[in-house]
């Protein structure tokens, strides 16, 4: 589904905003016994934990945030050839090719970003040496 999203000119969500956190029996039971509760996104940490928008608090001794995959491109915006809806097209085997400029890869963006991430980087560095040879 992130593939499916940068190869139609959209801009990527994170692999587990698409596909979900598996909802396990371990977590589940972690619930049961509270030891784990999950919150929606904070907007603050403070001194002794976190606050939300609503000016909700919640104290904390630990917190596991699993932020997802972020893409800061500003710096990049000069180069990038954006479509209409924001989004970077990417074509290729790999989807980490932009689709109007082949001489720019984005590994670590849309379905790169996940954890096989690697594997798309070594494939995507190979497609870039075959390009730069023709």
């Amino acid at each position: 589904m992130v593939e499916d999203r940068v190869r139609n000119c959209l801009l990527p969500q994170s692999v587990v905003s698409v596909t979900g956190l598996p909802y396990t029996p371990e977590i589940e039971n972690m619930e049961k016994r509270g030891v784990l509760k999950r919150f929606p996104l904070f907007s603050e940490i403070t001194k002794n934990g976190v606050k939300w928008e609503d000016r909700t608090e919640k104290s904390a001794d630990v917190i596991l945030w699993n932020t997802g995959f972020r893409w800061p491109m500003a710096h990049l915006d000069l180069v990038l050839p954006r479509e209409e809806s924001g989004g970077i097209k990417m074509s290729g085997r790999l989807a980490t090719e932009v689709a109007k400029e082949p001489r720019i890869h984005l590994v670590g963006y849309g379905p790169s970003a996940s954890t096989i991430g690697a594997n798309r980087a070594g494939a995507a560095a190979r497609e870039l040496v075959k390009l730069l040879e023709s």
